[in-house]
């Protein structure tokens, strides 16, 4: 999941990104709403984290931003504003959620799951595929009833392809929901990643190459790579 986070407290913003990153989240900041414009046309994020008080455009300008965009990216608006009135106000620009500061991290991150959750429809929250188990909210991964111990960028990488569903994902498309915008597009840290993943995942092989395209869960695993090609 990729999330963009706008915030104009950069010491906030900052201990959201970290917190986020510890439990497999990518995430990027925007301090002002002009920057969170410029984002939100380069990148297709999974959620925004908006506070409504923010410099330039504020953040309820961003939320019509987003809704008249028509992408459908969920809303949470994590803001000091907490009165009835405000939070209302909030839900009529279209937010999907309302989270008033102070707040707890993990309360943020749960709900955050839960909106990722609704934002894939029917999909249930615990994914399985191919003898595989994958809870996000606990961030546990179970193969053939066997726990998996994963970094977290190893368990981001994974979260991706799975909610594909056996769809090819390429490397560019891991790239941009699974690490954030300081990543280098010409690095070679997905191709690193996925082949520590295989590791971890262990026979047979789960995870398999579409040479020239990207990466798949193969739903009926395979001792080999595809195509003679296992990178």
């Amino acid at each position: 999941m990729r999330v963009l986070i706008v915030e104009d407290e950069p010491y906030l913003a900052e201990a959201i990104r970290d917190g986020l990153r510890l439990e497999a989240i990518a995430a990027d900041i925007a301090g002002d709403g002009d920057t969170a414009l410029e984002l939100l046309g380069i990148n297709a994020y999974d959620i925004a984290v908006l506070d409504r008080d923010i410099p330039g455009p504020t953040g309820d300008e961003i939320a019509r931003y987003i809704v008249s965009s028509g992408r459908g990216t969920p809303i949470l608006m994590l803001t000091a504003a907490d009165r009835l009135d405000d939070k209302a106000s909030g839900f009529q620009l279209g937010a999907d959620d309302y989270l008033t500061k102070p707040f707890a991290l993990r309360e943020l991150v749960l709900r955050l799951r839960a909106l990722d959750r609704r934002r894939l429809h029917s999909r249930p929250p615990v994914r399985e595929i191919a003898g595989l188990r994958l809870d996000p909210f606990r961030r546990e991964v179970f193969r053939t009833g066997n726990y998996i111990a994963l970094t977290r960028k190893q368990f981001a990488v994974l979260e991706v392809l799975v909610a594909a569903e056996g769809g090819v994902v390429s490397a560019e498309q891991l790239l941009e929901q699974a690490w954030d915008e300081n990543a280098d597009p010409f690095t070679n840290a997905v191709r690193i990643t996925v082949s520590s993943l295989r590791k971890r995942l262990g026979e047979p092989g789960l995870i398999a190459t579409v040479p020239g395209v990207g990466y798949r869960i193969e739903t009926q695993p395979v001792a080999g790579p595809v195509g003679g090609i296992h990178v």
